[in-house]
């Protein structure tokens, strides 16, 4: 740890994942979006490990979902992101995947949140846009997050980014990062990493960060 003007810079993994600075963001591990990449069930496996390792260590967590608006709501961003998407060229050809409350909308099974977590809804790619996660964060006296979850090269890497302006530093547990196309995401990390936007760790070296860090878990007092 270094000091300077009366601050605590975290320069290791170990530091940064002390649960009083830091918090676990569980990025759209919904069904729909599980079933559009190829390797989903060793994904989830990963994202449960790190978030059972983060859960007994006291960090807090946050879960987030993409959602679909009707077609009466989208508006010109909303229509042309889904048209990509979907490969369709005419608005009737548009179908909203994550309409909420569909199927596909839900969290994949095992990863329901405890009563002490929360699950953020966002119609926007990076999670601190249109959601009230950096009032918590900052209101928590957290400035470090680790990130799971799905897409590396659709979500994550602009979250990342975001949180690197808000003055966070972001923890990226590669391995339990899913991709929907894997040389995109290796372009993602490759240019966060270059830009040092962020850490970039795997599951093995995080659990043993989070359970070296252990702490019981917080008493209201007062």
């Amino acid at each position: 740890m270094l000091h300077a003007y009366g601050l605590d810079i975290p320069r290791t993994l170990e530091e940064i994942c002390d649960p009083k600075r830091m918090a676990l963001l569980v990025y759209d591990m919904q069904v729909g979006v599980l079933d559009q990449i190829k390797n989903a069930p060793e994904i989830t496996t990963r994202v449960l490990r790190v978030l059972q390792a983060a859960r007994t260590a006291g960090v807090r967590v946050l879960f987030f979902r993409h959602m679909s608006l009707p077609k009466e709501l989208m508006g010109v961003f909303q229509f042309r992101m889904a048209m990509a998407w979907q490969r369709v060229d005419r608005i009737e050809q548009v179908r909203p995947w994550f309409l909420r409350d569909s199927p596909g909308f839900q969290l994949a099974p095992g990863l329901s949140p405890l009563p002490t977590e929360v699950i953020f809804d966002k119609i926007t790619m990076s999670a601190f846009e249109g959601t009230p996660l950096d009032i918590v964060l900052r209101d928590c006296g957290i400035n470090a997050f680790a990130i799971v979850g799905v897409a590396m090269e659709v979500g994550i890497e602009p979250t990342v980014r975001h949180a690197a302006d808000l003055g966070y530093i972001p923890v990226i547990v590669r391995d339990a990062c899913g991709a929907g196309h894997q040389e995109a995401a290796e372009r993602s990390i490759a240019c966060v990493s270059y830009s040092g936007d962020a850490i970039v760790t795997d599951v093995e070296s995080i659990c043993a960060a989070f359970s070296r860090r252990r702490e019981p878990a917080g008493v209201p007092t007062g």
